[in-house]
């Protein structure tokens, strides 16, 4: 059995590292709030921009953007969403999970893949696996930025736009509450009917009035359809990465109490035994004399 003083300097340390994560158990609550709420208020105007280009792949006009063209896939182009930090649970490693599977698919087929990573995690996974990684982004912090994504998501728009790849998938993490968090792999390009609701899979088709002309306002509002996707896919995993943390770090510090527990009831063990030995050397000792 362990001295005493082992066990009372074990018992420091791990009450030093409940503080610790008891501490990022409390900053990751106040950082889940906001990061819910900004995802909340972009769940709308993403769901809405979904819905209206989904009705405008089913327009008749003459101009058809390449977004809402379908192509053989024989090149992919993959957006990856994680986080920059760890201690947030099984968060980063069940959407890697997914990705692997994803990749593997994408081998057996004989398809190429290239890929955009957001986030350290996600960039240093791929890093290490081998995959053609053609930009990057790191360092977001706790708010999402549209202007730090355009960039590297763009050579992505450019490579289908140029016929490098012939569609783009992204994959992140969906908030589903604060205790369950879903790893999912969605395609944006093109245009399918699964990502943009049941409205559009009707057999009607949609005729609108464009002003000034329908290559100028469907071009724009595609690109801002696809911002939209990208800018909700990090929110959603900013707000899934907070909640992660929280539990995990509640996880962690429950843990710690329970082993605090555990080596107190063998401290007193082992200062008992000291104790009764002690006395029953004296006892020992009186009887000899």
């Amino acid at each position: 059995m362990a001295s005493g003083k082992e066990i009372r300097n074990k018992i420091k340390s791990v009450e030093g590292t409940r503080k610790i994560t008891k501490a990022m158990e409390m900053v990751a609550a106040s950082k889940m709030r906001k990061a819910q709420e900004r995802m909340r208020a972009a769940r709308p105007y993403g769901e809405k921009i979904r819905r209206v280009a989904g009705n405008l792949s089913h327009a008749l006009t003459e101009y058809k953007h390449p977004f809402l063209t379908k192509r053989e896939q024989a090149n992919i182009g993959m957006i990856l969403v994680t986080s920059d930090k760890g201690l947030c649970g099984g968060l980063n490693s069940n959407l890697l999970r997914l990705a692997v599977i994803k990749m593997k698919e994408f081998d057996a087929q004989g398809k190429k893949f290239q890929a955009t990573c957001i986030g350290n995690k996600g960039l240093g996974f791929m890093q290490r696996a081998g995959a053609k990684v053609v930009s990057s982004v790191i360092g977001l912090g706790d708010t999402p930025h549209l202007e730090k994504l355009i960039g590297p998501v763009k050579v992505q728009l450019d490579a289908y736009m140029n016929g490098e790849i012939d569609a783009l998938y992204i994959g992140y993490t969906r908030f589903i509450n604060t205790m369950k968090q879903e790893p999912v792999f969605e395609q944006i390009l093109p245009l399918s009917d699964d990502a943009v609701g049941s409205t559009t899979k009707s057999n009607s088709s949609w005729d609108y009035v464009y002003e000034p002309e329908a290559k100028a306002v469907i071009d724009d509002l595609l690109i801002r359809y696809v911002e939209a996707l990208i800018y909700q896919a990090v929110a959603e995993n900013m707000a899934s990465e907070q909640s992660a943390r929280m539990v995990a770090m509640k996880s962690a510090s429950d843990n710690a109490k329970n082993v605090i527990g555990e080596l107190k009831l063998v401290y007193n063990k082992a200062r008992q035994a000291a104790i009764t030995k002690e006395l029953s050397e004296i006892v020992s000792g009186a009887a000899a004399v």
